[in-house]
């Protein structure tokens, strides 16, 4: 994203005009954009032109506008943005008031205007406009007969492709077409590798599945690259990294991101960065519980104490149409980083974003343990009866998969998360 022209103070009113260059940017903006902000941008719209005859003809012309953002529709997959308001300046063919829709697109400057300029909002303006902030990771998460080709960017995991064939099972004595499914499964994946990744800018390929897929695919790759003469998957054939997985699903890319040999040779990548974060908070969490807090009260009350050294919190927080509920995160980060401690943000479209969602969306690795506060939510929080309480240990020792069912249960009840820290 390229920043056009900034005005505006730190905690102040103003505006700044950028122009999104790729897909991604998109998701930066829904991150910037919030309900009562001011959004200028130029689009098309249809108006009725009489001609000389008295006859009413249609045109589409392109105008100028400016609107008081009322709702913001993100479409992930197709990285679009669709932002619905009233208009507040008035044109030839527009009246004031009126309600519109923009469709921000790539290479098309909009200028952005707000009340208040939060730390949170400048972080992801520098990140968004930072060029070394790029997608360089792509996974192939495969078993037989299914494969899930993910983009890992900075902000967001992207399903680009997901090939499935059907595989017969082998039968003694004929695995003709056991063999056949498997050459039209490996092909198709191919093509989709060849599509969709970028091997100017991605700087590694994990290819990852249970047993021997990920290597039989591979020595299929690169012999179909030699018999084709494909140059360009055989010059960046060392950016291709076999990894175990338990699966070919897309969940399982939080399982290779924490797999040792990749984080070695990603550890210079954000998603890598949050994958650990997460891992470390566990590891605390199982062991060192009294220095491993979840949930806003609790985490509150730890950087009140000035106690955080990690903080973790999804960009999900700061989207809340509430201002006071998104003032209040947005203070817990200055507090955490004016007393020394680190703040990461993670993503609520990567995996491990999607944990941390799970565990109410915030949480904190300690400097040293506080064993008083484990005490019950304020008053003032939402009301907790009826959940389903566990201790630490078996919350931790769950597998995902039980994780999710049990949070899933919980919100079903009151929308919220308890574990009962107590017992």
């Amino acid at each position: 994203m390229k920043l056009v022209h900034k005005a505006f103070q730190k905690y102040g009113a103003g505006q700044v005009s950028l122009v999104p260059e790729e897909a991604e940017d998109m998701w930066h903006i829904y991150n910037l954009l919030q309900v009562g902000d001011s959004l200028r941008a130029s689009t098309f719209r249809k108006v009725q032109v009489p001609s000389s005859t008295g006859n009413v003809g249609s045109n589409r012309v392109r105008t100028t506008l400016t609107l008081c953002v009322e709702s913001i529709d993100f479409d992930s997959q197709a990285c679009r943005l669709r932002v619905k308001g009233r208009t507040i300046q008035e044109n030839e063919y527009v009246k004031m008031g009126s309600y519109h829709t923009i469709e921000l697109e790539a290479n098309r400057k909009f200028t952005l205007a707000k009340k208040v300029w939060d730390n949170v909002v400048l972080d992801r303006i520098r990140q968004a406009c930072d060029p070394t902030q790029k997608a360089d990771m792509a996974a192939v998460v495969m078993q037989e007969g299914l494969a899930n080709l993910v983009l890992v960017t900075p902000a967001m995991t992207l399903v680009r492709a997901k090939v499935e064939v059907p595989i017969p099972r082998k039968r003694k004595g004929n695995c003709s077409q056991h063999e056949k499914a498997l050459e039209r499964f490996y092909e198709a994946v191919m093509q989709g590798i060849l599509r969709h990744i970028n091997f100017d800018v991605v700087k590694c390929v994990l290819v990852a599945s249970p047993g021997f897929v990920k290597d039989q695919f591979l020595t299929y790759l690169f012999t179909e690259a030699v018999r084709q003469d494909n140059k360009l998957l055989l010059e960046n054939r060392p950016k291709f990294l076999p990894v175990h997985s338990s699966s070919g699903h897309k969940y399982s890319l939080k399982e290779i991101l924490s797999d040792p040999t990749v984080t070695t040779k990603l550890s210079d990548t954000k998603a890598a960065g949050e994958v650990k974060a997460l891992g470390d908070f566990y590891k605390m969490l199982q062991h060192e519980p009294d220095r491993a807090f979840y949930g806003p009260a609790h985490v509150e009350k730890a950087a009140d104490s000035q106690a955080i050294d990690t903080l973790l919190i999804s960009d999900e927080l700061f989207r809340h149409q509430d201002i006071a509920t998104r003032g209040r995160y947005v203070r817990l980060v200055d507090k955490v980083r004016g007393n020394g401690g680190k703040v990461r943000i993670f993503s609520s479209l990567h995996v491990s974003g999607e944990q941390l969602t799970q565990l109410s969306g915030v949480a904190a690795i300690l400097r040293y343990a506080i064993a008083d506060l484990s005490e019950a939510e304020d008053s003032s929080d939402d009301d907790l009866s009826g959940l389903i309480a566990i201790d630490f240990k078996e919350f931790v020792e769950m597998n995902e998969r039980q994780r999710e069912a049990f949070i899933w249960q919980n919100r079903k009840e009151s929308g919220e998360m308890l574990l009962d820290e107590e017992s």
